[in-house]
Parts: structure tokens; C-alpha cells; sequence
């Protein structure tokens, strides 16, 4: 193993490395304890040397985000577009949970990368190849908000912003809706006694995380295909 480390460390740097050890350690370590000078340590070099390949920080987390994108499965070209919107949308979820970080350095932007101003003009290509006009489609990308990326508001959970794999405390189990409180609340009562899947879950104890986020998204796909069916359109 040290042989190993010591190859790596001896590997001529070049961009691709230090994105790619950047985006490690900030799974390892969480985001917020990222820096030029730590990464320079990982990498064994100076930190100096990191400048030839990263302007600054905020270039650098530009690139780590697009090496996150790169891991997302390309669009199907053979599937319609509902399957093929859903399966990617997926995909990219399934990326962004094996990085807690990506959602918040996402949406922390003021600007889109190159990686994510591609994915988004693929996914409104999928939608205008899928017969949707322009219009619908630029109301479509404002419903899907962040969640046409992979991931909804609830992702920013403190223990999931840092990245840090095990770190966390496991949140307490769910009490039971106080009787009082069930009689005042009855409708409320019920659905928190319905939800029972996930205590870890970051949407609330007792609801699955997957399970809420693939239930909305086909909420709204359906709902979508059927105003591309009916033609709507904004404009009276």
C-alpha cells in the first residue's frame, strides 16, 4: 500500500489529478476542511504547484463539480423522453449521494460550469426532441429546479453538506404524535404514523429518501407530459 502512495505521489501532476484528488478528499474530509494547502499535502507536492493547473479555489471547486458531472450516465437516445429524462435525472442522483458535498457547491455558484451548462442543454434537448415547445420547456426547467440536476432543498442536511462518511450521528427515532396533539391534528396524526421506511432519512424520520424523491419526480413528469399532450402553452 505504501508502494503504492509513494507511485501516486511521484505520477507527473497534470489537471485531471488534482481534480480528481481534490474530489476525493473532499469525500473523505468534507468540503469545508478543503484547501490548496491540504490537497498539496495529499498530493505531495507544494502549493504552488497546484497554481499551474488551478487558477484559485474557486476554480478548483468548478472542476471538481464537473468531474462530478462526468460521472452521470449519458442521455438514452433510443428511449422516449420521459424514460430517458427520468433514468438520467437518476443517474444523477446516484452520483451526487456518493459525493454529500456536490449539491451545496452547486447551488453555492454564482455561475454554472461548463459541465452542468452541458447536462442542463441536453436535458432541455431530450424535452424539445420530445415534442415540447420552447416555452413549456423553459417553464419545465423552472419547475424540475434543482431536482432535474439530482437532488432536492432537503439534501442540505448539516451531516450531509460536510461529506464526512460516518461521521455523523445517527438522528433520534421518531416519537410518537403526542395524543393530545393527534386529537387537535388528526389528518397530521395519520400521515406521520403512515411514513415508516427510513429513520436516517434527511426528507424526516420515518420517510425514505429515495423513495420521496422518485415519487415527486414522477409527480411532476407525468404532470408534465400531459401539458405537452394538451399543448399547453404560457401565452393566453
Amino acid at each position: 500500500m505504501a508502494e503504492q502512495v509513494d507511485t501516486l505521489r511521484r505520477a507527473p501532476l497534470s489537471r485531471d489529478r488534482v481534480l480528481r484528488a481534490a474530489v476525493a478528499l473532499a469525500d473523505e474530509t468534507g468540503i469545508e476542511s478543503l484547501s490548496m494547502r491540504n490537497l498539496a499535502n495529499e498530493l505531495g507536492v507544494v502549493p504552488m504547484a497546484l497554481y499551474k493547473h488551478v487558477a484559485n479555489k474557486d476554480e478548483l471547486l468548478a472542476g471538481m463539480i464537473d468531474v462530478i458531472v462526468g460521472e452521470i450516465d449519458p442521455l438514452e437516445t433510443d428511449a422516449d423522453w420521459k424514460r430517458a429524462v427520468r433514468r438520467r435525472i437518476l443517474s444523477a442522483r446516484e452520483a451526487l449521494l456518493r459525493h454529500p458535498w456536490a449539491p451545496l457547491a452547486i447551488e453555492s455558484r454564482n455561475e454554472a460550469t461548463p459541465a452542468i451548462l452541458d447536462y442542463l442543454n441536453s436535458m432541455v434537448g431530450a424535452l424539445r426532441g420530445g415534442g415540447f415547445s420552447t416555452d413549456l420547456a423553459h417553464h419545465v426547467m423552472h419547475a424540475m429546479g434543482s431536482r432535474m440536476l439530482g437532488f432536492s432543498q432537503e439534501l442540505f442536511d448539516p451531516t450531509r453538506r460536510a461529506g464526512r462518511s460516518g461521521a455523523a450521528e445517527p438522528p433520534p427515532p421518531p416519537a410518537a404524535f403526542p395524543a393530545e396533539a393527534a386529537a387537535a391534528f388528526p389528518h397530521l396524526a395519520a400521515i406521520a404514523g403512515a411514513a415508516a421506511h427510513d429513520d436516517e432519512s434527511v426528507v424526516g424520520p420515518g420517510c425514505d429518501d429515495q423513495f420521496e424523491f422518485e415519487f415527486a419526480l414522477d409527480l411532476l413528469l407525468d404532470g408534465i407530459d400531459r401539458l405537452r399532450a394538451d399543448g399547453w402553452t404560457s401565452r393566453p
